[in-house]
C-alpha cells in the first residue's frame, strides 16, 4: 500500500463534529450561575469542545502535548531569508534540551514537548524528545521544481500521524501544532495563495523581519513558484508536493490523526495555519476540531484563519513559531471545559419566584 493511500484511509477514521453536543453545551450554559452569555467566547469555546467529544460536559484536557515538526527548504538557496540553514538542527537541539520559547511557555501551560525530526537537512543527536521521521534532508527549491514527490509529501503526512498515535497512547488528549525550519514561511506563503487565491505580493510576509531587498527576492520568489506549478487546491496533496514543506506535512498530518481521535488542535502561527489549509482541503470535517491560538502578524496566517473561517482565542502581535502563540491559548482551552464541568447552575442558589 502507498504512502498516499494509507492517508486515505486515515480520512475515512475522521468523523464530524457533534452539533447535539454542541446544542447541549449552549443549553447547559443558559443554567450555569452566571448571566447567559456573560463569558462570551469562552462559552463558544465549550459548546466546540463538546462538539468534538460528542457528549457535553467535555472532558477536561489534562495533558496536552505540542508537537514541533522540524524541516528544512531547498528555497533557502534563493535568498529569501538571510538566517543560515543550520539554525534548524541548532534549534532541535534547544527544543530536547528545553531552553526553547516554545519549551518555556509549554512549561507554564503543563505541556509536554515533542520534536519531529521529518526532514532537518543537517545531523541532530540523539535524544529522548526526539523523534526520528525523516522523509529526506529538506525539500527542494520550490522555485525551480516541485518541492517534493507526492509519495513523500504523504510519508511526511504518515508522520505526523504517527506521533499523534504515540501520544495518545501516552495520555494525550489536547494537540498543539508547532514548528522549525528556517525558510519556512515562503512554502507557507504559497500554500496560502493556493488555498485562498490571494496574489503573492499580499500574502508574502517578512518572517523573522527581513529587509526590504530580501523581502523583494521573496515575494517574486512565491510569485514564481506560483507561476511554475500553476497548483489546484482540488488537489492539496499536489499542492503540498510542489510548494509546500515537510513540516507542513507533517503539521497536516497531526491535524487529521487529532481529527480521528476526536481531540481538539489548537492551531498556532503561520506554518500551523496553512497545514491546517491543506489538511481541510483533504478532509472538510477536520475545521471543527481547529481551534485558533492567535492571530500572527504573518499575511499568510491571517488569510488562511480567514479562509477557515476561524477566529483567535489571541492576537499578541506574536511571529516565533514553535508553538508558543498556541500554547499560550491552552488554559482558555481548559478553562473552557472546566467551566460546563464545575461551575453551578442557577437552580443550586435555591432562591424561588
Amino acid at each position: 500500500m502507498t504512502a498516499e493511500q494509507r492517508v486515505t484511509d486515515l480520512v475515512a477514521e475522521i468523523e464530524p463534529v457533534d452539533d447535539g453536543a454542541a446544542q447541549a453545551a449552549r443549553r447547559r450554559h443558559q443554567t450555569l450561575l452566571k448571566p447567559p452569555g456573560s463569558l462570551g467566547r469562552l462559552e463558544q469555546l465549550g459548546a466546540q469542545l463538546a462538539a468534538i467529544a460528542g457528549r457535553c460536559p467535555p472532558p477536561v484536557p489534562g495533558e496536552p502535548a505540542v508537537v514541533v515538526a522540524a524541516g528544512d527548504h531547498g528555497v533557502h538557496a534563493r535568498g529569501v531569508t538571510p538566517w543560515p540553514q543550520q539554525i534548524t538542527a541548532a534549534m532541535v537541539e534547544q527544543f530536547c534540551a528545553g531552553r526553547a520559547a516554545a519549551n518555556v511557555l509549554a512549561h507554564v501551560a503543563g505541556a509536554r514537548v515533542s520534536v519531529l525530526d521529518v526532514g532537518v537537512a543537517h545531523p541532530v543527536p540523539d535524544h529522548p524528545r526526539l523523534r526520528r521521521a525523516r522523509v529526506r534532508d529538506g525539500t527542494a527549491d520550490l522555485s525551480a521544481g516541485p518541492a517534493m514527490t507526492r509519495e513523500e509529501a504523504a510519508r511526511a503526512v504518515l508522520a505526523g500521524a504517527g506521533i499523534v498515535d504515540e501520544l495518545v497512547a501516552a495520555g494525550a488528549d489536547l494537540l498543539v501544532t508547532g514548528d522549525m525550519g528556517i525558510a519556512n514561511t515562503t512554502p507557507s506563503a504559497c500554500l496560502a495563495a493556493a488555498f485562498t487565491g490571494v496574489s503573492a505580493a499580499m500574502i508574502t510576509g517578512r518572517g523573522a523581519g527581513v529587509d526590504d531587498d530580501t523581502f523583494g527576492i521573496k515575494v517574486t520568489v512565491v510569485g514564481e513558484a506560483l507561476t511554475r506549478h500553476q497548483p489546484d487546491p482540488g488537489d492539496p496533496l499536489g499542492v503540498l508536493a510542489a510548494v509546500g514543506g515537510l513540516e507542513h506535512a507533517a503539521l497536516a498530518g497531526l491535524i487529521l490523526a487529532g481529527a480521528a481521535e476526536r481531540l481538539p488542535v489548537i492551531l498556532d502561527g503561520v506554518v500551523s495555519n496553512t497545514a491546517a489549509l491543506v489538511a481541510a482541503a483533504i478532509c472538510p470535517a477536520v475545521g471543527g476540531y481547529l481551534v485558533g491560538g492567535h492571530r500572527s502578524t504573518e499575511p499568510a496566517a491571517v488569510a488562511s484563519l480567514d479562509h477557515l473561517g476561524l477566529d483567535t482565542l489571541l492576537d499578541l502581535q506574536l511571529r516565533l513559531g514553535e508553538g508558543t502563540g498556541a500554547l499560550l491559548a491552552v488554559p482558555l482551552v481548559i478553562a473552557a471545559a472546566q467551566v460546563l464541568s464545575d461551575m453551578a447552575e442557577l437552580d443550586d442558589l435555591g432562591l424561588s419566584g
